[in-house]
């Protein structure tokens, strides 16, 4: 986000359509990332591979979104939300269709777990930014809203394609999927920017300053007009036309010296601008709350992601065949995640309510009730852990508004990029190590007390930095001492 282009956030008008276009937009890219747990017994049914290797694909497509966030956010930043939505919608297409052409699980990796987390994570991107600079006082509902897409589409593509596998096949049920995504470029048309991205602004600039170097350079010979005829203001076009051969000489004898220096300008500036995105990058790890964050949702991510991707398989493995519902786990907790989202960004925006605490209270409650799953004797308690765990997964609406709080409004972007490359490791290494504890094991037991101790690790690392102790501290430290003299005529202040 460019700071002297910004305008002051409208918080509403123009901002709910862009909540709403957000919210589809998210629909679309997450509603088969977030319910991929019901492809998954197909694929290993299909392939005949291992649970670990399987789990690759439903890891990849979550983990490498969010750990190509950095480079998602640098595309937002330079582009803007509606281009980066249009370009995520072709590439969210075409990893769905090609996955319905996979003749192993390898293809399936790149193209479902690759192309289609690529796309997913620059649509998770555009929509945040731009949500984010559409609104201020009432950023935390809007960001829930719009975070409750992926919920939704969960929830509802879960059960879809369950029916479109019976009717279609499973490459029938891709393929009306990929088809369906097609529609995040009609969203991408309501994404009007508020700010000008920064490609357009140095586009701007540059035009600005070739002007100012023609009318300064030309021969003042060159734009006299001949009598009687009426004086227009010239273009850069016609600007260019009146140059005489002369110059245009002079231009080609100067090329090789002009390329030369400008490649020299462009290596300098680009440098510059990567060793400063560097030391922000080290000032942002330096921040203790932003440092426990990352910790935090790292630990999160690689516990929390794996029941979305094994609830199913645990309760054909517990025996449930016969109890399980026309709604799938899956479901149960993508519509529970929605409704967390809609409430943990509600009390965000609460005066009294710390965000950061109310963060680590959700990873608290997910690590007990991930802890619990291996108790659990019958399907009715799956569904009730499914339906608690998912409540609580929608915590992705507060990181955003975390992110804010913590490193400013202008530097969201990147800071928000670091996280989500953090959390997005932890998606993508959690479900192939829980899939390798059962391999191991044939028991999805001790992968569900890993999966819980990490997340409940991650609660009390960020509750314990959080705390205000470690500020008035601070504050002790960098309070000046000062020294009386014996004389008291002088006083000597030690910083």
């Amino acid at each position: 986000m460019n700071t002297q282009s910004s305008k002051k956030a409208l918080d509403g008008g123009w901002g709910w359509v862009i909540v709403v276009a957000c919210f589809m937009a998210q629909f679309l890219a997450y509603g088969s990332p977030q319910s991929v747990g019901v492809l998954y017994p197909e694929w290993l049914h299909a392939f005949q591979e291992g649970k670990g290797m399987t789990a690759w694909v439903g890891s990849l497509v979550s983990g490498v979104g969010l750990i190509a966030s950095p480079v998602c956010s640098a595309c937002v930043d330079n582009f803007g939300a509606r281009p980066v939505t249009i370009f995520s919608g072709v590439m969210v297409a075409g990893g769905l269709m090609l996955s319905a052409f996979a003749p192993s699980v390898q293809f399936l990796i790149f193209s479902y777990g690759i192309v289609l987390g690529l796309g997913s994570g620059l649509v998770y991107a555009a929509t945040l930014t731009i949500t984010c600079q559409y609104f201020d006082k009432r950023r935390g509902l809007a960001l829930g809203i719009v975070t409750t897409g992926t919920s939704a589409g969960g929830f509802l593509y879960a059960t879809a394609q369950n029916e479109l596998i019976v009717h279609f096949g499973l490459e029938g049920c891709l393929l009306i999927i990929g088809a369906l995504s097609l529609n995040l470029m009609a969203c991408a048309g309501f994404m009007r920017p508020l700010n000008m991205p920064g490609y357009y602004l140095k586009q701007k600039a540059a035009l600005e300053h070739t002007e100012e170097q023609l009318f300064e350079k030309l021969p003042a010979d060159n734009l006299q007009t001949t009598p009687g005829t009426v004086e227009k203001p010239m273009t850069i076009k016609d600007l260019l036309i009146t140059i005489d051969a002369k110059d245009i000489s002079t231009v080609e004898k100067n090329r090789s010296f002009m390329a030369g220096s400008a490649i020299v300008k462009m290596i300098k500036k680009n440098y510059r601008a990567y060793l400063k995105y560097i030391n922000t990058t080290a000032d942002f790890l330096h921040n203790r709350k932003f440092m426990a964050l990352c910790i935090s949702i790292f630990l999160f991510t690689l516990g929390a992601f794996p029941p979305v991707l094994f609830m199913e398989d645990v309760a054909l493995s517990e025996g449930f065949i016969a109890e399980v519902s026309i709604i799938p786990l899956v479901s149960i907790g993508a519509i529970m995640s929605g409704v967390g989202k809609l409430v943990l960004g509600i009390l965000a925006d609460v005066k009294w309510m710390d965000s950061v605490f109310l963060y680590a209270f959700t990873l608290l409650v997910t690590g007990t009730a991930l802890l619990l799953i291996p108790v659990s004797t019958s399907y009715t308690g799956l569904q009730v852990l499914s339906a608690v765990m998912g409540f609580f997964s929608g915590n992705w609406s507060l990181t955003s508004y975390i992110t804010t709080s913590i490193v400013g409004l202008d530097n969201l972007t990147q800071a928000h990029g670091i996280l989500m490359f953090f959390g997005g490791f932890g998606i993508m290494i959690g479900p192939p190590v829980v899939g390798w504890f059962f391999d191991w094991t044939q028991s999805y037991d001790l992968a569900f007390y890993f999966s819980g101790g990490s997340v409940l690790l991650g609660g009390v690392t960020l509750f314990l930095c959080a705390l205000p102790c470690w500020d008035k501290k601070k504050a002790g430290i960098d309070r000046p001492i000062i020294e009386y003299t014996s004389n008291c005529d002088k006083i000597a202040s030690v910083a």
